[in-house]
């Protein structure tokens, strides 16, 4: 178990290879320069999450000579890097300008040199621990591992892990995503793994394995993406993801079916996204405007107004830029108290165990 502070700390170390690289141009020339690219294409932003959807509009409202080309909202981490891959050379609307991954793919992404540097004009106000020091990636926003529960189909309210392990729970719990596949839904196999007393990393991968492996011997695993729709239809009546996302839930579902938010009291996960600029994006400038906007004041309201605590909040509090309105909207910050930070090296072991191990071990495919 480790303190966010020495997560902060930890994920500095990993800051190499690349030069810095300085402001070269003014606000108002950025501005020019993204207007005459007129385009930004991004990827796996689907619109509840984190508010991604009030952000891009926000966005678009601010930069209207820009058209923001979304592409595959529900990729995940990995699918965004391959994107990148895939598209090198590409200039046209296939090959994404911007990426937001899972903390252990953005390392991994720079060490590939698939992303480049930028710093942000609020650079200095983002944690030292939560970037590459040379601007290749940078923290976003965070959130802990919940549970999401329809009210209308489980009587009893799951909350802990262990609980979901109960024969009252047959058939009723999903992951978030393809654990092979997905940053949030491989961080929920870790959690599961620390409910168990595993150390975060390897161990806790492995421990987490043999929980959903178990989980789907006995029936309670569903082996389907869950989503708001597929919790209110009843195929997946429990799902694990990320708080803000069941929050988002909640507030799509306006009580049909009433729902509950849980944050598991054996396991408090926190998970880090980062944000980077492809190297091979077709449109720089823009891709740069939109790092401008995401770390601009207004930006990061728009993630905290999606339930989502910026990379910037405890430097927004100081300021008291953050509207009472959103405090309140927020779970109580007891929830948060017993979170524990994983370090990068840990994500990546987890990251890389899971991923191997998934198919070997539990053996579900879940799509």
């Amino acid at each position: 178990m480790i303190s966010k502070t020495t997560l902060l700390t930890t994920v500095s170390a990993v800051s190499v290879l690349f030069a810095p690289l300085a402001q070269a141009q003014s606000m108002d020339e950025l501005v020019a320069a993204a207007n005459a690219e007129g385009r930004l294409t991004t990827i796996a932003l689907p619109h509840s999450w984190c508010g991604y959807g009030a952000v891009i509009d926000g966005f678009k409202a601010k930069y209207p000579d820009i058209e923001v080309n979304e592409l595959n909202p529900d990729a995940g981490s990995a699918d965004e890097l391959e994107a990148i891959r895939a598209n090198v050379g590409n200039t046209g609307p296939q090959a994404p300008d911007v990426i937001d991954v899972g903390l252990s793919f953005g390392p991994a992404a720079m060490e590939e040199g698939l992303v480049q540097p930028y710093k942000v004009a609020t650079w200095d106000s983002i944690p030292e621990g939560a970037k590459d020091a040379d601007g290749n990636w940078y923290g976003d926003y965070y959130g802990v591992m919940s549970f999401l529960v329809n009210t209308d189909l489980v009587d009893n309210v799951p909350t802990s892990f262990a609980d979901l392990l109960k024969p009252e729970y047959a058939g009723a719990v999903a992951l978030a995503g393809d654990p092979r596949a997905s940053n949030q839904a491989i961080l929920a196999v870790m959690a599961a793994g620390m409910s168990t007393g595993a150390e975060p990393g390897e161990a806790a991968a492995k421990a987490g394995l043999e929980y959903f492996a178990e989980m789907n011997k006995m029936g309670n695993f569903v082996p389907v993406i869950g989503k708001a729709g597929t919790l209110a239809q009843g195929t997946t009546p429990i799902v694990i993801q990320w708080d803000y996302n069941g929050l988002s839930a909640r507030e799509t579902l306006n009580g049909n079916p009433p729902v509950e938010i849980v944050v598991p009291s054996d396991a408090v996960l926190a998970g880090v996204y980062v944000q980077a600029i492809s190297a091979h994006a077709p449109q720089p400038n823009a891709a740069k405007l939109w790092m401008e906007y995401l770390y601009s004041d207004e930006g990061q309201l728009g993630w905290l107004a999606g339930y989502c605590h910026p990379i910037r909040f405890n430097d927004l509090a100081k300021a008291g830029s953050i509207p009472q309105d959103l405090m309140d909207a927020l779970p109580p910050a007891a929830s948060y108290e017993a979170a524990v930070f994983p370090t990068l090296d840990q994500v990546n072991a987890n990251n890389a165990a899971v991923v191997a191990g998934w198919d070997s071990t539990v053996g579900a495919n879940v799509q």
